[in-house]
């Protein structure tokens, strides 16, 4: 062979093995520990799990794989509890993972808006973007991820409250001197409508329906469902209570703040998509849950207009409590409100009473 031969023979071959040489870059491994107090069962911790941990992996192979991570999941209050999430991931118990808002209402008093607002919207999308928006406009609401060391990544919400109870209700009076299991906020939603409130929960409702310690209760069709609570209760009336904010996808901000820009980018990416995707989620569980119940033999009814409007105005003012215990702390509970109710209305919702603190 030749020498000019030879050298060109030499190239190619050097060429050859550049085009199938590793990057200079070496991939970095995070590793990340995502938990809930709940288990997959609850669409918020199985979303995690099925969506957003996966996605993110797939969003960072696709930038090329120079970051990956090497997640440990813990569901089911393996790690964290429910109520106690917050603290979990702030102290590096976890690093990621479902804080329910609705359990930690000291730490996220403004966060709890939705649960003053009965009658607000079905939509559970429009109460998850009203939060979402709030918190980029009033201060206080984002800084209380940031008091208790968290980056805040997707809100979502529950779908809207209706009653299940062992007897037909076509107007307020038929809940007079009837005994309803809604406890903590949700007791507020049957106070003067001559109901008396039972406390509970949704593991307890079906037994408490069942032994007469209570006739209905007022929940979400999503977790109804789940409890089978049609068999103890067959008659279901579409209160329309509204969609409720429970809270959100968090990561602790120490580690949020160690990772990479094009990470920390993804993550809040997968957020949002994470968001949009619960919303549509939950709310096609819901119709199809109540159809469900239908089929098994309970009866659906669709409490009259005027009926919810009577129901509305015969409640007390929580809003206006809120309001002013907040406030008194120092926190912009008004501007909270009023901007909630303009956002749902945005969002096309017509509600029974106005709820505005002026």
């Amino acid at each position: 062979m030749g020498l000019l031969r030879r050298r060109v023979v030499a190239c190619v071959a050097g060429t050859a093995a550049l085009a199938i040489a590793p990057p200079a870059w070496a991939q970095t491994t995070h590793r990340l520990t995502a938990a809930a107090g709940h288990p997959p069962v609850f669409l918020w911790v199985k979303l995690l799990d099925e969506y957003f941990i996966p996605e993110v992996d797939r969003r960072l192979a696709a930038q090329g794989g120079r970051h990956r991570i090497e997640w440990t999941r813990a569901w089911g209050g393996t790690l964290v509890k429910v109520g106690s999430e917050s603290r979990g991931l702030a102290d590096g118990t976890a690093d990621l993972g479902f804080v329910g808002t609705v359990f930690e209402a000291a730490r996220f008093p403004l966060q709890n808006v939705s649960y003053v607002v009965p009658f607000g919207t079905d939509d559970v999308g429009a109460v998850s973007a009203a939060v979402a928006a709030l918190q980029t406009r009033v201060p206080a609401m984002a800084d209380a991820w940031t008091r208790n060391n968290l980056v805040y990544l997707a809100g979502v919400s529950v779908d809207s409250y209706h009653l299940w109870s062992r007897f037909p209700v076509r107007s307020l009076a038929d809940l007079k001197g009837r005994k309803i299991s809604a406890p903590g906020p949700a007791a507020n939603w049957i106070r003067n409508t001559g109901a008396v409130a039972i406390a509970g929960s949704l593991p307890t409702y079906h037994e408490d329906i069942k032994s007469g310690v209570s006739e209905g209760a007022l929940t979400f069709a999503t977790g109804a469902w789940g409890a089978r609570l049609h068999e103890v209760a067959p008659h279901i009336t579409k209160v329309g209570i509204g969609a409720m904010y429970v809270g959100a996808a968090a990561i602790s901000k120490r580690r949020f703040d160690a990772l990479p820009p094009e990470v920390q980018q993804v993550l809040r990416e997968v957020g949002a998509g994470y968001a949009r995707r619960y919303a549509e989620t939950q709310d096609r569980a819901a119709r199809l849950m109540l159809a469900q119940a239908q089929a098994a033999g309970a009866q659906v009814h669709e409490l009259p207009p005027a009926e919810r409007k009577r129901w509305a105005d015969a409640l007390p003012n929580a809003a206006q409590t809120w309001v002013d215990e907040l406030e008194g702390r120092g926190l912009p509970a008004r501007a909270v409100l009023n901007g909630y109710l303009d956002d749902l209305k945005r969002h096309g919702a017509a509600l029974p009473r106005d709820w505005a603190v002026r």
